[in-house]
């Protein structure tokens, strides 16, 4: 009997051996830890240590995931109801539920209120905050410095790369080849007005209704201008500006005083459906941006480019999730899915429009053509082979980055947010 006892004694001790080497061990599987159990359960009470050890292995599993997003206005922006779109694909994707897995917060404004927001944000126990407009930059840094447990993503922003910081990243996309490939079906239109006696050629003037004289803005009007002299060479276009990104009476006034100018196409970087609506009263042809208005708009709607953030915001969530790092910088394209056109509505746009554009976004696609090809376009009547750009945006607008090479201007490359800032020739600032 006492030799039984004994051997049993032996194993017990064996086993408690085991149980504790394996507590050493990296986080072990779901099977060894339930094999430890006997062990934990032969020894005396006081010697149960070794499975409540196990805990730290299971906290330092991948965190759980909650979102928050901070929209500048509500879904009657069209730029801000394309984030929400997108926030809820990639959420759904990812098995999140508003409330419980997500926070919206709309209509917050470029100021301490971003801050604020995010702050809300931490305190409802959000560990991945994402921020659409570039005026937020300057609070979600503030928040990024704050709370260094969180991942703060944020969209057109220019200083993750510069700022230092582990947890505050940019986003953005090529959505100058969206433009680009927008512009191809404005000068398809206008061919097809020429060819019908409409317009003449010199009579080939399109207009834009900008937001912000901007780089951002810049480098979408002009992609669009060159994607219009892609197929209709005689092309000139006018821009003017609103100075707000959402003002529904001023982009519509702006689409006015284009064609009081003689624009006879319209496109815009600007969020409401002000200037569509005005051009569809005017029976415009025109190009919008982030969202299609086929619905209201079914006589002068043409297409539609837009940056769909879902593959993003998918990505750097998953990051989160499994503890891996965020890029600083990160910009999709087409072929992540990242940029994209709306149908296209065949009752305005020109006949052969859909397959020149399957066409020129294949060549976008393989690199066999540059939106910015600096062959197709001139300042002051001259060709650029180099220009220095403010890329390191430190708030000084000191350019320091040559951006010019091997016969094209490099945009979202050297950062995620445009920096083509040029004007050339062939547009004509109204409000210069």
């Amino acid at each position: 009997m006492k030799k039984t006892f004994a051997l049993l004694l032996a194993l017990v001790m064996v086993l408690a051996l085991a149980a504790c080497g394996q507590s050493a061990a990296p986080a072990p599987s779901a099977a060894p830890a339930a094999e430890a159990a006997p062990a934990a359960e032969a020894a005396p009470a006081e010697e149960a240590a070794p499975a409540e050890e196990a805990a730290p292995a299971e906290e330092a599993a991948a965190p759980a995931l909650k979102a928050g997003f901070i929209f500048l206005h509500d879904e009657t922006s069209t730029y801000d109801l394309n984030f929400m779109n997108a926030a809820k694909e990639a959420c759904a994707k990812l098995g999140l539920e508003e409330g419980t897995g997500y926070i919206v917060k709309t209509n917050i404004p470029e100021g301490q209120e971003c801050y604020d927001a995010a702050a809300e944000l931490v305190d409802e126990g959000c560990n991945f905050i994402f921020a659409d407009s570039f005026g937020h930059e300057s609070y979600m840094i503030q928040a990024a410095k704050e709370f260094p447990e969180v991942q703060f993503c944020h969209a057109t922003g220019t200083q993750a790369h510069t700022a230092g910081l582990d947890n505050y990243h940019n986003g953005f996309a090529s959505i100058y080849e969206g433009r680009f490939l927008g512009g191809v079906a404005a000068g398809l239109k206008l061919n097809e007005m020429i060819e019908a006696g409409t317009i003449t050629e010199d009579q080939a003037k399109v207009g834009y209704v900008g937001a912000f004289p901007y780089a951002e803005v810049k480098s979408g009007y002009t992609s669009f201008f060159l994607g219009v002299r892609y197929v209709c060479p005689s092309a000139t276009m006018d821009v003017t500006f609103t100075n707000s990104w959402y003002d529904p009476t001023l982009e519509k006034e702006g689409a006015i005083k284009l064609i009081n100018n003689g624009c006879v196409l319209i496109s815009e970087h600007a969020d409401s459906m002000g200037a569509p609506t005005e051009c569809e009263a005017n029976n415009i042809p025109f190009v919008f941006y982030n969202g299609s208005a086929a619905v209201d708009c079914p006589n002068t709607f043409i297409v539609a480019s837009r940056i769909d953030w879902a593959p993003y915001m998918e990505y750097a969530m998953t990051c989160t999730m499994n503890g891996e790092a965020i890029p600083a910088d990160w910009t999709g394209t087409i072929a992540t899915g990242s940029v994209k056109l709306t149908e296209i509505n065949e009752q305005a746009a020109a006949a052969g429009t859909a397959e020149k554009l399957a066409e020129v976004q294949a060549m976008l696609e393989d690199g066999s053509l540059k939106v910015f090809d600096t062959a197709t376009w001139t300042v002051d009547g001259q060709t650029l082979t180099e220009y220095q750009a403010d890329v390191d945006d430190m708030g000084d607008f000191v350019p320091e980055t040559n951006v010019i090479a091997d016969g094209f201007f490099h945009e979202s490359e050297f950062r995620s947010a445009p920096y083509f800032d040029i004007d050339i020739d062939g547009i004509t600032n109204l409000d210069a």
